[in-house]
């Protein structure tokens, strides 16, 4: 991408219609064009995460209308800033996935997740899926100098290791505990690793041998491939486990990150004495349970959007420190190749977050 004095020649891919192939656009950017609280961040990559295959595959619709470029999951380099975000120029940062205004009633009394004027990347406005994003600078995560990895890595802790994150604070997972991980994907994968590093014992559920495969080469043992079981069995086997490994029976931690109605009803149905349920997947399906089971164990349902993005700078202190492998579960491929990349997961391959890198920053084959 050359940078000829404040400006900025950059090239993303777009969206221009559900289901049709991305399109590359191309622009001039000046930097005196930046609001005082923007930043202009050249990408270092940028994860593909489900929500932008709804949106470009199954009509979820975006805020913005089309055409618009999608990718909310951004880590890279402030490379130019409005006049009140100078303190942000050259600096290596990671973009939270959700961006709030800071301002309103509920960003002022802790429920920033709701803001009416939240900004999403590759939603609201231009994500990701480019060589720079302007954004907002109030809410960027600085990652630490001592870091000397691969920045493009730190992109996936803005979603798929953010939004587990905020959830297992919420349901106050604490070692001892038991948590139970339904569908282990990308976000379920990361929700194994944060809670494990909280001192919990987890046990994970999937219908896909390939990503139980995985988490075993992390080094977790309670692993159960659920498909074609009925949920009784999946009960039966579960209380069988607990008992054999003297983990406590009540007080449950369930992570429902599967993002399936067969995976929520299974996850609801798994809930027991003073269990917590943190509905972390999406699926526009509805199902079909007793709520009423909450009342008779006691017990705790909430539902899971983003993360606030006061919680970001712990949790990638705990990331930088070993809490989650992130080498071992993503793949790097390049930007161009994005269109491919979307019907190949659209079709179920590849078990690893692709994260996808500008073909300038491309050090691959």
């Amino acid at each position: 991408m050359q940078k000829l004095q404040n400006q900025f020649q950059i090239t993303g891919w777009e969206l221009v219609e559900i289901g049709a192939p991305p399109r590359m656009r191309e622009w001039t950017l000046d930097a005196s064009e930046l609001l005082p609280d923007e930043a202009l961040v050249e990408v270092a990559g940028c994860g593909v995460c489900h929500t932008d295959l709804g949106f470009h595959y199954d009509g979820v619709r975006t805020k913005h209308p089309l055409p618009l470029i999608l990718g909310h999951e951004i880590s890279g380099k402030v490379v130019a800033t409005g006049i009140s975000s100078i303190n942000w120029s050259h600096k290596d940062v990671v973009i939270p996935a959700v961006l709030p205004c800071g301002t309103c009633d509920d960003c002022n009394n802790g429920r920033s997740n709701v803001c009416r004027s939240q900004v999403m990347p590759g939603n609201d406005i231009d994500g990701g899926f480019a060589t720079h994003i302007r954004v907002p600078s109030r809410w960027l995560v600085p990652v630490p100098n001592t870091y000397n990895g691969d920045l493009s890595l730190l992109s996936v802790v803005a979603d798929a290791v953010s939004t587990p994150w905020q959830a297992i604070l919420r349901a106050e997972v604490k070692e001892g505990d038991v948590s139970i991980i339904v569908g282990c994907g990308g976000v379920g994968g990361y929700c194994a690793q944060l809670a494990r590093s909280k001192g919990s014992h987890v046990i994970c559920f999937d219908v896909d041998s390939e990503r139980l495969d995985s988490m075993g080469k992390l080094g977790f043992n309670h692993l159960r491939n659920i498909k074609g079981e009925s949920n009784r069995d999946i009960r039966q086997w579960l209380r069988e486990t607990i008992s054999l490994e003297n983990l406590s029976p009540s007080g449950w931690k369930i992570f429902e990150c599967s993002g399936n109605p067969l995976g929520q009803t299974l996850a609801f149905e798994l809930i027991g004495p003073s269990g917590t349920l943190a509905v972390v997947g999406f699926t526009m399906d509805k199902v079909n349970v007793r709520l009423s089971n909450l009342m008779v164990h006691d017990a705790k349902a909430f539902g899971n959007w983003g993360c606030q993005p006061e919680l970001y700078p712990d949790l990638l202190e705990n990331v930088l420190d070993g809490a989650v492998d992130l080498s071992a579960t993503t793949e790097l491929r390049k930007l161009s190749d994005i269109g491919e990349i979307f019907e190949s997961i659209h079709h179920g391959s590849g078990g690893e977050r692709v994260i996808l890198i500008p073909d300038g920053k491309w050090r691959g084959k």
